[in-house]
């Protein structure tokens, strides 16, 4: 939140005012750009400068003929927060694989569905897409969908986990709401990400799993040349010189 530098606040309500300011900063973004791919915002908080990164699958429609679209979006934002001029910015970051990104899956599932596509095609679409990059996924949609009875569907493939802490890292969610002429639809999409042992691509976890069991094969053992040392006898004491007797001369 923009406040002004000489008042202090609290840490309890800083921590709740800038969860406030997430939330609703969301909630616009999503609104304004469900068209373009949003898919998230990051805020990266600075002394004097406040920083807004947007993720999107279409960042060329998000900064507008020549950053129009960018430029409205940071002055409804410096209005609605009472952020001075030049006390924020907003950047654009391009969302590399869609296929990982639950929010991006359920705004492509809410508008096939808004176009008339029957669910059950729209879901089988949706987590073939998916199931190119993903470990799993489920999708489940629910509400009014044929009759007037409101029902539940889902749709698993793959592998996917529902407790633990790796939750957390490997299960990316979204829910959207789809206002449709019946009623309104719930979709909630689940999408299981892949091991990254390497940590080099953002957004994949690099923790393995708690469950998985890793088995190391042994090195092969270098059979090394045996050399065997004779042991030197020792060398025999020369015999004793047995002395001669000289045999007495007989008398002629």
């Amino acid at each position: 939140m923009a406040d002004a530098p000489v008042r202090r606040i609290n840490k309890k309500h800083k921590f709740v005012a800038d969860g406030i300011f997430f939330a609703e900063l969301n909630a616009l973004l999503t609104r304004e750009l469900a068209e373009e791919g949003y898919s998230g915002v990051e805020v990266r908080t600075a002394p004097n400068k406040t920083q807004i990164i947007i993720k999107a699958t279409r960042t060329k429609n998000v900064l507008g003929d020549k950053g129009r679209r960018i430029h409205e979006l940071t002055a409804v934002i410096e209005k609605r927060f009472n952020f001075k001029p030049d006390q924020i910015a907003l950047f654009a970051e391009r969302v590399d694989n869609r296929a990982l990104c639950a929010t991006a899956q359920a705004e492509s599932l809410r508008y096939k569905l808004l176009g008339g596509l029957a669910v059950r095609r729209a879901c089988y679409g949706v987590m073939r897409f998916i199931m190119d990059a993903a470990k799993g996924c489920e999708i489940i949609v629910s509400g009014k969908i044929r009759a007037q009875r409101a029902k539940a569907m889902k749709f698993r493939d793959g592998y996917m986990i529902k407790t633990g802490h790796a939750v957390l890292d490997y299960v990316d969610t979204a829910v959207r709401h789809v206002m449709m002429r019946q009623g309104v639809l719930g979709i909630k999409v689940s999408i299981m990400l892949p091991y990254d042992p390497t940590g080099k691509i953002a957004g994949l976890p690099s923790k393995p799993l708690a469950d998985v069991v890793t088995i190391i094969e042994p090195k092969e053992e270098v059979q090394m040349p045996i050399t065997v040392t004779k042991k030197e006898e020792p060398a025999a004491a020369p015999a004793p010189v047995a002395a001669v007797e000289a045999e007495p001369e007989t008398a002629q």
